[in-house]
């Protein structure tokens, strides 16, 4: 059995006896000579099937409630069009992901806007263009969006985020429940209730509930538990102080997938019953109408149905341990495992006629001049050859999103595959990119055709050993 039978479950991926991995009915090989490495390659069926599992879960425990794709994970053209064509909502994070929303016809009544530090020009964007809700983070935007507002004569629908002081059993950097969070407007000290009564007054938005967000990569649902018991909580002291009741109840999202063989996330739709049945328990509880619940998925609708394909090239010893095989990416495409240790599974792919080695303990190192560049720290696998190819699954959500140019590397290409058809839908860039933002001030351009004053001359002269200081 293949390192790929034995950990086989993320998105599309099948292996072929004798021929390799294929993704989405395309060969990886192939697919590598195509479009180059490092390449992010997505299942299109995946990503679809996730959408609808959601929408069909939702329909089923709490109808009337919302799906929204949390944009952030990731987001192109191609995306939010797929997203659209499934029917579900769009979480917007910035003025750039609504233009890229707007940019692909994204319906914007369909659209959530978030942000903890909105600008005035998102938000007069945001107004302008009928965004369907917005998600305010604290008092000043509250106060700042009524304003808005009322100079352009809307009155938008908003949620007000709330702090539920849920700690999340994930990475402290990405947990955002707990009571110091820079998201969101604490339950502690009459501030959610002070922001509350202050937008139900209010003649110039339309409050329609309450949303929170207590993490990413949760694997277990009982921190959702105690996050829907806070809410609910909230919203029943709300309704008997004011006589007005939440009609919407966003829990945000963070369902974690299966970074590793030994991962066990909880389903879709165990994770929407979970939620829905809690809901309607405390509301019963609180002697409150059940709210929508709105959920907003990212990582579980597209993480699985990506894979990394890296080439590698130097292999070395390091010690006697320690194995190196550097690939041709690394932080750049994915600073996750630098940021906040994320762990992933790799599979080495062969070139074309050779043969497997033996099994060793190597280290996927990525080719930035940082020594925290390393994408998979300790993986069983045939010994690596420089040509060969590392396939790293589960791989489509917060990478290409986060990427950047560190080292002057170029980002990678994305291709959407199906049905053994390959769609490029970000190309690769190239070297010229890199400087298409460039300015070079006339001034600057003149002195560089000046002779070089003594310090200059002094500092040049250094460079070969002739002068200067050490």
């Amino acid at each position: 059995m293949s390192a790929v039978q034995e950990a086989f479950g993320y998105g599309e991926q099948e292996w072929r006896p004798q021929e390799g991995l294929y993704l989405g009915g395309c060969s990886a090989w192939e697919l590598a000579d195509q479009f180059g490495t490092p390449l992010l390659v997505l299942a299109e069926s995946e990503i679809r099937s996730r959408c609808r599992r959601y929408r069909r879960a939702m329909e089923s425990y709490a109808p009337g409630g919302r799906v929204i794709y949390a944009g952030k994970a990731f987001l192109n053209t191609a995306m939010a069009l797929l997203i659209a064509q499934e029917g579900l909502c769009l979480d917007v994070v910035s003025g750039g992901e609504l233009y890229i929303a707007l940019n692909a016809g994204f319906p914007p009544e369909r659209v959530v806007m978030h942000g903890n530090n909105k600008t005035p020009e998102e938000l007069s964007d945001a107004l302008e263009h009928g965004v369907g809700t917005l998600v305010v983070d604290n008092f000043p935007e509250l106060l700042l969006l009524e304003d808005l507002a009322r100079s352009k004569g809307k009155r938008p629908a908003i949620l007000l985020r709330l702090i539920p002081g849920v700690e999340a059993h994930t990475h402290e950097y990405i947990r955002t429940g707990q009571a110091d969070s820079k998201f969101g407007i604490s339950l502690e000290q009459g501030q959610a209730m002070a922001a509350t009564r202050h937008a139900l007054a209010s003649l110039h938005v339309q409050l329609l509930g309450f949303h929170c967000h207590i993490g990413s990569q949760i694997l277990a649902l009982d921190a959702y538990l105690m996050a829907v018991e806070a809410m609910m909580d909230f919203i029943g002291q709300v309704a008997r102080a004011t006589g007005w009741t939440a009609s919407v109840l966003d829990m945000g999202g963070g369902l974690g997938i299966r970074y590793l063989p030994e991962d066990t996330p909880p389903s879709i739709e165990t994770y929407l019953q979970t939620l829905a049945e809690a809901v309607r328990a405390q509301a019963r509880r609180q002697g409150v109408p059940v709210p929508r619940l709105w959920v907003e998925p990212g990582r579980s609708i597209v993480g699985e149905a990506g894979t990394a394909l890296y080439r590698v090239g130097s292999v070395k010893e390091a010690g006697r341990r320690r194995l190196y095989a550097a690939v041709d990416g690394g932080m750049t495409d994915n600073p996750r495992v630098a940021l906040y240790q994320a762990r992933y599974q790799a599979w080495l792919l062969k070139a074309p006629g050779r043969r497997p080695g033996a099994v060793r303990d190597v280290t996927v190192a990525g080719h930035c001049c940082e020594s925290g560049d390393i994408l998979v720290p300790h993986v069983r696998m045939s010994e690596p050859e420089r040509g060969d190819l590392v396939a790293i699954p589960a791989s489509g959500a917060y990478q290409y999103a986060m990427s950047s140019n560190y080292n002057g590397y170029p980002r990678p290409a994305v291709v959407l595959v199906r049905d053994g058809r390959a769609m490029l839908i970000a190309r690769r860039e190239a070297y010229p990119d890199l400087v298409r933002l460039d300015l070079v001030p006339p001034d600057l351009r003149q002195r560089a055709s000046e002779p070089a004053d003594q310090t200059g001359s002094a500092a040049v002269a250094s460079l070969d050993g002739t002068k200067g200081e050490a």
